[in-house]
């Protein structure tokens, strides 16, 4: 009888590895964890497997080729990672950019932003068993989707801003669906609302697990909505504005307890905050044209810039170096993804392996930002 009890009270430590293929990594990435019965001891990330070298082939590509490779980095926010780039060059280059092609970033980036964080929403609501939630929020999300398609031609890549400009004016056809997205979208969220945020599971699952505190944020480098949900108030639309944003009227929201659920709450608040700035930037945007006086042949002079803009998921930014040739002589790319899942050992740490789930939901991670 004694044998017996030792035996079921002794504790070994096992190893279990979660990905490269699993529902919850949503993607190519790998953990190891460590585990005592069911509780995490501790973590490893392990990244790389989509690595494609990208900050490597921009060095073999004109500074025009290189746009629909940014496309690939958050293929959830394909606009955004392009208008962070070409606003790159354009500081390198010195560009002035007409009104209209700074209020039409802002329409499609705010877009663009709103259709990531549906992701995040359905995906997170999955991710803990809730399959309608999905279905709700992609039905919205395809709206988004054909509004870039009209406009690029595209769905998911989209490969749309240039240097100096954007590739196509939007058309009426856009303006109207736009407008009624923008009428739609407020009943929408409440019923994201209604089905998630109010779910008593939900709550449960998510309230206090994953706490990060904003120090601990700040010592990591976490930005964006994560960083926001921890308390630290702090957008680069508002507080270092670029392009026009400073023009617009809007709040950050911010979180209180730093855990799972206020993660996914932020990102409720920043759809219904972008939704403020469309809706200015359509009533605002005026007539005129789509393209900058711009070089056929973009050949800035030897120098270097560094420009960052706040992604769906943090601070993206693009240090460029140039020799005065026709291709980036440097290319480094600081993608928030990447940055983010660095904390993910820490919070999740001493919580069960349930709750490990539902913390890298919450962090929001796409791997082809991560492993560029």
């Amino acid at each position: 009888m004694a044998k017996a009890q030792d035996k079921i009270l002794k504790t070994q430590e096992i190893t279990l590895n979660m990905g490269p293929q699993h529902p919850s990594t949503h993607g190519v990435y790998r953990c190891i964890l460590t585990l005592d019965g069911e509780y995490v001891t501790d973590l490893e990330n392990v990244m790389g497997y989509l690595h494609r070298g990208m900050e490597k082939l921009a060095e073999d590509r004109t500074y025009t080729q290189f746009i629909p490779y940014t496309d690939r980095l958050d293929y959830l926010a394909a606009i955004l990672n392009n208008v962070g780039y070409v606003q790159a060059v354009e500081k390198l280059l010195d560009i002035e950019l007409p009104e209209r092609v700074e209020y039409i970033r802002v329409i499609v980036s705010e877009l663009q932003r709103i259709a990531s964080h549906m992701v995040y929403i359905g995906s997170y609501a999955l991710d803990l068993n809730g399959f309608t939630g999905w279905m709700y929020t992609f039905r919205d999300r395809e709206r988004i989707l054909d509004l870039f398609e009209m406009i690029t031609g595209s769905r998911l890549t989209l490969n749309y801003p240039r240097i100096g400009g954007v590739s196509h004016d939007l058309t009426d056809e856009f303006m109207k669906g736009l407008q009624e997205l923008v009428d739609d979208l407020p009943a929408c969220f409440e019923e994201y609302d209604g089905l998630i945020t109010g779910n008593e599971i939900f709550q449960s699952r998510t309230k206090g697990v994953g706490k990060l505190d904003a120090e601990t944020a700040i010592n990591y480098g976490i930005t964006g909505p994560n960083l926001r949900a921890s308390g630290y108030c702090f957008d680069l639309r508002k507080n270092q504005p670029y392009g026009i944003y400073d023009r617009f009227d809007f709040d950050i929201p911010t979180g209180e307890n730093g855990d799972s659920y206020d993660r996914f709450i932020v990102r409720m608040e920043e759809m219904r905050q972008s939704l403020r700035i469309i809706k200015q930037a359509m009533k605002d945007i005026p007539e005129g044209e789509i393209m900058a006086k711009v070089p056929k042949v973009i050949k800035p002079k030897a120098g270097e810039a560094y420009h960052q803009i706040e992604g769906a998921k943090g601070w993206l930014g693009y240090y460029l170096v140039s020799d005065g040739t026709t291709k980036p002589y440097r290319n480094h790319i600081h993608s928030p993804s990447f940055v983010n899942l660095g904390v993910y050992p820490e919070i999740a740490r001493g919580g069960n392996i349930q709750d490990a789930v539902v913390i890298l939901a919450s962090i929001d991670i796409v791997l082809g930002e991560v492993d560029r």
